[in-house]
């Protein structure tokens, strides 16, 4: 009779199974993160932070890819971003809140030998705080140009130290933890956020918020001008353009001589000006001659009255 073989697995193992399934099955959005390095104390820490935004659950890669498997197809789709130390969040966050969430509670901390440096690290020119001594040693043999001046080390030139993507050595990251230099951040690296059957990866989750708001505000800006420039009314417009048509139709009966009650006033004004402008070109003897045949018009029209009245 042929033997047949069982795996058994303890029940500890299919609980935490169970336990990841019905987390993924009970919240819209699933996310894989990245929690290698990450000291337990400060592990604690984001926990708390998490708290009522996020539930995160470190388990071994094993037990979430069997949960995984037993899980919605479209959801499966996570195994591929399970490497190294890896932990779930299950949230009711969107996914660029959950990225945003997560950026903000990381946190500074000092580089350690065998590190990967996240960023280029500079060495700005200028003073230090430290007072001649070995330390210029130091600096000089990790490619630092130092010197003392002053009675104080200073920097001669700004200096790329460490160029993103290289390994950080034991005598450049003493370096920089003298200087208070900490390149090195410390919190969750998202991986990807599975939700309503999309995954969500870091590189479309980081948005530049200040960016996307100035271009909004300039799209905003952009089709207010339009609408007022084809007279487009809309309930952000619809002022600005009674306010400019209003101009318009009042320019319009100024410059037509249209004698309306609204603009009245301003056609005698303008007639008034008209007046003083034409009165201002003419020679004082040409004024004296007008005010003369003005005088005697006025005496004949009153002696053809006389006569008027007589007959």
């Amino acid at each position: 009779m042929a033997e047949v073989h069982s795996t058994h697995i303890p029940k500890w193992k299919k609980d935490e199974i169970e336990e990841i399934k019905e987390s993924i099955n009970s919240h819209p959005a699933v996310g894989i993160v990245n929690v290698h390095g990450i000291p337990a104390r400060q592990l604690q820490q984001i926990r708390a932070e998490l708290y009522g935004s996020a539930i995160l659950k470190i388990a071994r890669n094993t037990l979430i890819e069997r949960a995984l498997d037993e899980s919605d197809e479209k959801v499966r789709v996570l195994k591929e971003f399970i490497e190294g130390q890896t932990a779930l969040l299950f949230t009711e966050l969107n996914p660029f809140k959950l990225q945003r969430l997560i950026e903000k509670n990381k946190s500074s901390a000092p580089a350690k030998p065998g590190d990967i440096a996240p960023c280029d690290i500079i060495i700005e020119k200028g003073p230090t705080p430290f007072k001649p001594g070995p330390i210029v040693g130091e600096f000089q043999n990790v490619g630092v140009p130092a010197a003392i001046e002053g009675g104080k080390v200073v920097i001669r030139e700004r200096k790329v130290l460490v160029k993103a993507g290289d390994k950080i050595q034991q005598q450049v990251a003493d370096i920089l933890t003298k200087l208070e230099i900490y390149p090195m951040e410390v919190g969750l690296n998202l991986r990807a956020v599975y939700e309503e059957g999309m995954i969500f990866r870091p590189d479309i989750l980081a948005v530049d918020e200040s960016k996307y708001f100035s271009d909004f505000m300039t799209a905003v800006r952009n089709a207010f001008n339009l609408s007022i420039n084809i007279a487009y009314p809309t309930s952000a417009s619809i002022r600005v353009l009674l306010q400019k048509a209003s101009v318009e139709a009042r320019s319009l009966a100024i410059n037509a001589m249209i004698f309306e009650p609204d603009v009245i006033d301003a056609l005698l004004a303008k007639a008034n000006l008209q007046m003083v402008s034409l009165t201002a070109k003419l020679s004082e003897k040409a004024l004296e001659s007008k005010s003369e045949r003005a005088s005697e018009e006025a005496g004949e029209v009153k002696e053809g009255e006389e006569i008027y009245k007589r007959a």
